[in-house]
């Protein structure tokens, strides 16, 4: 059987295991899944479901969200919203409308800073592009002003015949 792509979850859940000091025996039993399909995940020779995957993190007490991550089914950004969240809905010393106001809260937070970097990122190109403007604008007047430039008239020698004294003015 080849493996599949899995990142590295299976290298990561068998040191997890190890981490435990669980036999992939006691893990499977803690699981609820099979020895060898629990192996076979360890070898990354089968990609399981995210209800494995959380059975199995409930079991090393670790967190699912970053089984998840590493099987590729949650990306990083998602694993810290959900992780926050799940901290703040685990923590017994709080209330439930606690909870809900903090999170709240985080939200808030986390909507304030996503249009403050966007903000943040326009104004970025905006001064680009103002930039590559001027500096456009700049290289057009240059160009124009080397148009105007004198002809080689201008820049004949003193004494040459554009600088001689006409005939009818007398010499002094």
């Amino acid at each position: 059987m080849a493996s599949l792509n899995v990142g590295n979850l299976g290298e990561y859940l068998r040191e997890q295991r190890r981490t435990a000091q669980l036999s992939l025996r006691q893990l499977a039993d803690a699981a609820g899944v099979s020895n060898p399909y629990l192996s076979q995940i360890e070898r990354g020779l089968r990609k399981p479901s995210a209800e494995v995957l959380q059975q199995v993190a409930k079991a090393l007490r670790i967190s699912a969200e970053t089984l998840y991550v590493r099987a590729g089914i949650l990306d990083e950004k998602e694993r810290d919203e959900l992780e926050t969240r799940a901290v703040i809905l685990a923590d017994p010393s709080i209330n439930e409308r606690q909870k809900q106001v903090l999170l709240q809260i985080y939200d808030s937070f986390r909507k304030e800073n996503a249009a403050e970097a966007a903000a943040a990122a326009h104004a970025a190109a905006t001064t680009d592009a103002e930039a590559a403007a001027a500096h456009a604008a700049a290289a057009a007047a240059a160009d124009a002003h080397a148009d105007e430039a004198p002809g080689p008239a201008a820049d004949a020698a003193p004494g040459s015949s554009t600088d001689a004294p006409d005939a009818e003015t007398p010499l002094k």
